[in-house]
């Protein structure tokens, strides 16, 4: 292309360079035409971010579900998948190609830029969807000793992916930590500055498979706990993902019960927030106990006003539920309740990670009060009510404004390796100063596990249980 560019343009061409290298001399002055994308590939959802390289600016966000999700909600399923074949590896990576393509044509249509004038991405993921991106047989990820194909950052370039981008455009992807703690947790490290601070922090990006980070400056170390897909709305009678018509909040007190849905329509089921939220509710109210068990009907009928007790119903098969919105108040028709076994599925999967927790705050010697602040990071984290969290003992007790919610930090950390190379080079040193440790197989973890099963006390939160509504004057 060099001596045609040069003749049409009179030698009047930009050069662009990534680097060191030269990938592209363009006819005329092109410097504004300069951008980059930050992809955050999650197991579920595939968030895309476009930025105007040349001052800075974030010129759109987007996401759409990944599209290996037919194969399995976990990457246990997707590793399992890929394992039966070439054919099948090859069919995972063509589809996590094609949603980065959606995500790509989406963006850059929104925007009216040109897919030549993206020269670099960035990709942020746990190690198995990075795998999966670059063809890579993620099965040593499946299997002890759980050890990556490759931990490091690597470049390739869009052609390389078959990314519908400037083919010559660099494509970066973020080291990976272990085989559970992978690039999206270097970029939650990236955007919170949590290993490169005074105070010990903690970070955990609340999903099918929670990643934990626990540490400072002088010390930081890392695990992933399975938490199972509970936190997703997956394996709860009524439950589904964030999506319209989900409950995300629910409020229980003397005036009933209300809650809040994605879209402000009635309600179709409950997300992972939602039942979160519910589950906390009542345990704050006094309807399950510290060990996860509503309480019987006839004591619910002494103690609260008919709305609330008549919810708490009993099925053919002794199964007890709670009622959150009537066939009537649903747009299917049909009533959205919270069985039993919803919380028992909630209390397994917030011990996994509160249990990881616990590992890593031994681990380091460090108790409660040395938390300076707590990260909830990840789609769902940001949605997470702090009090909630606290109540149902997925995180330590510390005072509810050291929580907060960090959004996307796996994109925002993409998004800064993006426009700084001494970012990239903080990650690559991050890989270094971070030890990871192996949840599976260790006696401590399956016993911390079973001590955070239950609920906290609520008077160790300094919360006050509501002890009769039927006696709280209206």
């Amino acid at each position: 292309q060099l001596p045609s560019t040069l003749r049409a343009a009179a030698w009047a061409v930009t050069a662009v360079i990534v680097g060191d290298e030269l990938i592209a001399v363009e006819p005329g002055d092109t410097r504004d035409m300069n951008y980059g994308l930050a992809f955050d590939i999650g197991t579920t959802t595939v968030v895309g971010i476009l930025i105007d390289l040349r001052r800075g600016v974030v010129l759109g966000a987007r996401s759409v579900l990944n599209g290996q999700a037919s194969f399995g909600a976990d990457v246990i399923a997707r590793i399992s998948h890929a394992m039966t074949g070439p054919q099948a590896l090859d069919e995972l990576t063509s589809r996590i190609i094609g949603s980065l393509n959606e995500l790509i044509d989406r963006l850059l249509a929104e925007a009216n830029v040109s897919a030549h004038h993206v020269y670099e991405t960035v990709m942020a993921g746990n190690a198995t969807m990075l795998h999966l991106l670059l063809g890579i047989d993620p099965q040593a990820i499946g299997v002890e000793p759980f050890i990556p194909t490759t931990e490091d950052a690597l470049d390739v370039s869009a052609a390389d992916l078959g990314l519908a981008l400037y083919p010559l455009g660099k494509v970066h992807c973020l080291p990976h930590l272990g085989a559970y703690v992978g690039a999206d947790l270097v970029g939650g490290l990236l955007a919170t500055g949590l290993a490169q601070g005074e105070g010990v922090r903690l970070l955990v990006d609340v999903g099918t498979n929670g990643e934990i980070i626990l540490g400072s400056l002088e010390r930081t170390v890392a695990t992933a706990a399975p938490a199972g897909p509970a936190f997703e709305g997956a394996q709860i009678v009524c439950g589904m993902r964030a999506g319209e018509g989900a409950i995300e909040g629910v409020v229980i007190d003397q005036e009933g019960v209300t809650l809040q849905v994605i879209g402000n329509v009635p309600p179709v089921g409950i997300c992972g927030s939602g039942l979160l939220d519910a589950v906390a509710r009542l345990r704050i109210q006094g309807l399950i106990n510290t060990s996860g068990r509503f309480i019987p009907v006839v004591e619910a009928q002494d103690r609260f006003p008919p709305d609330i007790a008549q919810r708490l119903v009993t099925d053919g098969n002794g199964m007890r539920s709670f009622l959150l919105a009537h066939a009537d108040e649903s747009s299917n028709g049909r009533p959205v309740f919270l069985t039993q076994r919803d919380i028992r599925e909630l209390q397994f999967a917030k011990g996994s990670i509160a249990g990881g927790i616990a590992v890593l705050m031994d681990e380091l010697g460090v108790t409660t009060d040395d938390l300076v602040d707590i990260y909830l990071a990840g789609s769902f984290g940001s949605y997470i009510n702090p009090q909630s969290a606290r109540i149902i003992g997925l995180v330590p007790p510390v005072p509810v404004e050291r929580i907060s919610a960090v959004g996307n930090a796996a994109g925002e950390g993409a998004k800064m390796a993006l426009l700084s190379f001494r970012e990239r080079e903080s990650a690559w040193a991050l890989v270094e100063m971070v030890e990871y440790l192996e949840l599976s197989g260790r006696s401590d973890f399956n016993d911390s596990f079973v001590a955070v099963l239950q609920f906290p006390e609520l008077e160790t939160l300094g919360l006050a249980p509501v002890v009769d509504l039927m006696a709280v004057p209206v």
